[in-house]
């Protein structure tokens, strides 16, 4: 047995995967902190204690993300577009384009018959369209990010939003709840404007089917199903999308 590990370092979250002849065994989920490495650290512990495994099991560590080149103890370190590619081509061999949004990028990754990356698409100069973009609207209508895809579901037709700058964006909440306009159709307008600009990157990138999404904002429903409307395609999402880089990073950690 090859007991392999991967750790994937986030804007907001920090992520361990364990996986053991390339099955998962254990997986933790932190909140970043201003020392990486020692939530690096802390999150592997508890990936290996859910794995019932210990350190000197390990046969390689991989780390990736942003934060990468802070885990000194790691083996290798690797990008977060390879990780996430491997990521999702273990869960689904057949998928060419993955959409990944994060809590400070989001990406847009082809991928060939293996499975290795053909091209990206990356938007990583601010956070318009990512998972700090929904936390800074999510406090501007005082509900939890959370509740957000399922608010969103509620509503018939999404607000206009018309700036993808954070800032700006959340001038235009503030205005719209004095207006007295619905939250739910708010915060449609939101999903819809973050899937308008991911969808444009999907294009220049020439995405093809099947698509799969990862990352922490996969979980909201409310974007997934605008991203579906806007693609005019099905995306697949996994269990749990917000440790497909890390799961890449330890399968990778076995290569």
């Amino acid at each position: 047995m090859i007991l392999t590990a991967g750790i994937d370092i986030g804007s907001l979250t920090t992520k361990a995967v364990v996986v053991a002849d390339g099955q998962l065994q254990g997986a933790a989920v932190l909140k970043s902190s201003v020392d990486g490495e020692a939530t690096a650290r802390t999150a592997l512990q508890e990936a290996l204690s859910r794995a019932g495994f210990k350190e000197d099991d390990l046969a390689g560590i991989v780390a990736t993300g942003y934060g990468r080149i802070r885990v000194s103890f790691a083996r290798r370190r690797i990008t977060e577009i390879t990780c996430h590619a491997r990521g999702i081509y273990h869960l689904w061999p057949d998928v060419r384009t993955v959409i990944d949004i994060g809590g400070q990028d989001s990406k847009v990754i082809l991928l060939d018959e293996g499975g290795r990356v053909r091209d990206f698409v990356m938007n990583e100069k601010c956070a318009a369209g990512t998972g700090r973009f929904l936390e800074v609207m999510a406090n501007a209508l005082e509900v939890p990010v959370k509740e957000m895809g399922r608010l969103s579901l509620e509503a018939v037709q999404g607000a206009n939003i018309s700036s993808m700058c954070t800032v700006f964006a959340e001038t235009e909440v503030v205005s719209l709840v004095a207006e007295g306009r619905p939250v739910p159709e708010i915060i449609k307008g939101l999903h819809n404007a973050i899937a308008q600009r991911v969808v444009a990157m999907a294009q220049r990138a020439g995405w093809e089917e099947p698509v799969a999404m990862t990352g922490g904002v996969a979980k909201n429903l409310g974007v997934v199903k605008s991203l579906e409307e806007q693609l005019g395609a099905s995306i697949r999402v996994p269990p749990d999308p917000q440790i497909i880089g890390a799961l890449g990073a330890a399968l990778l950690a076995a290569e």
